[in-house]
C-alpha cells in the first residue's frame, strides 16, 4: 500500500463542536485548516497535529453514548511537555501529550481496546503493510497504532454499505470513530486490504470533486478510511 502521507488521519464525533474547537484549537494549540461539509447532518472541522489531520465531526442530530473497545486514546508528540500529561476533551475522550520521541511516538499514536490482540497483529502485518515495532504496536508510516484487550470490547457484525455517507452514519458515536490513511490510489489499496483480510464496508467511490474514498473494517469492525486526493 504506497502511502501518499505517511501521517494517519484520526475522525471524532461530538455535538459539542464549540467546546471541541476551543479544546483542540487553543488548549493544544492545533491549527485549524478548515471546515468540510459531509452530508447527512454532519460537517467536518480539521485541525493539524503533527501532519494529520485531526477531523471533528459536527453533529446536527444527538449521538449514541461511546462504548468499551475501538479506538480509545490519541497520544501526540510535541515540545511543549516534558513528561506525559494525560487531558480529557470535552465529551472525554483521552488525549495524551508526550515529548517528541517519548516511546518512540514522534508523531501520533492511536490506542485501541480490541477482543483479540493476536488478530490485530494478521490485521497491521499482512493487511495494512504496517512495521511491527514490538509490544502489540505498529507503525503506518510514522502513526502508531496500539492495541490492547479490552475486556468491554466486542465485535461487530459483517456489514458492507451502499455509499460513504452510510458508513458515516453507521459509525457516528461520541468518540474517535475512525482513522483516514492517505495512499495514492485508493483502489489497489482497497484491494490489498482485503485481500489481506480487512473487512469490506464500502468499495472505492468520489466523494465529490474532494477525494476518492472507501472503507474497511479491522477485526473488531473499527473503521479505516482510504484516502486518494485528486492530483493537484
Amino acid at each position: 500500500m504506497e502511502l501518499s502521507r505517511p501521517q494517519v488521519d484520526v475522525g471524532l464525533f461530538t455535538n459539542n463542536i464549540e467546546t471541541m474547537k476551543v479544546f483542540y484549537g487553543e488548549t493544544l494549540g492545533l491549527a485549524f485548516e478548515s471546515i468540510l461539509p459531509v452530508g447527512g447532518g454532519f460537517r467536518q472541522h480539521r485541525y493539524l497535529a503533527n501532519g494529520s489531520v485531526i477531523k471533528l465531526m459536527d453533529s446536527r442530530d444527538p449521538l449514541p453514548r461511546r462504548h468499551p473497545g475501538g479506538y480509545e486514546t490519541l497520544i501526540i508528540a510535541t515540545p511543549k511537555v516534558s513528561t506525559p500529561e494525560a487531558l480529557f476533551d470535552p465529551d472525554g475522550n483521552t488525549v495524551e501529550l508526550v515529548p517528541p520521541g517519548r516511546d518512540d511516538v514522534t508523531q501520533i499514536e492511536v490506542r485501541l481496546g480490541v477482543t483479540n490482540v493476536d488478530a490485530y497483529e494478521d490485521f497491521y502485518l499482512k493487511a495494512c503493510g504496517a512495521q511491527a515495532i514490538g509490544g502489540n504496536r505498529y507503525k503506518i508510516g510514522e502513526t502508531i497504532f496500539a492495541p490492547f484487550h479490552d475486556p468491554g470490547a466486542s465485535r461487530a457484525a459483517k456489514k458492507s454499505f451502499a455509499n460513504p455517507l452510510e458508513v458515516v452514519k453507521e459509525m457516528a458515536a461520541l468518540g474517535i470513530r475512525y482513522v483516514t490513511i492517505q495512499v495514492r490510489n485508493c483502489d489497489e489499496a482497497f484491494k490489498q486490504l482485503t485481500s489481506g483480510g480487512a473487512i469490506e464496508a464500502v468499495a472505492p467511490a468520489n466523494f465529490g470533486n474532494v477525494a476518492r474514498i472507501a472503507f474497511v473494517r479491522d477485526p473488531d469492525g473499527n473503521f479505516v478510511e482510504l484516502g486518494q486526493r485528486p492530483p493537484s
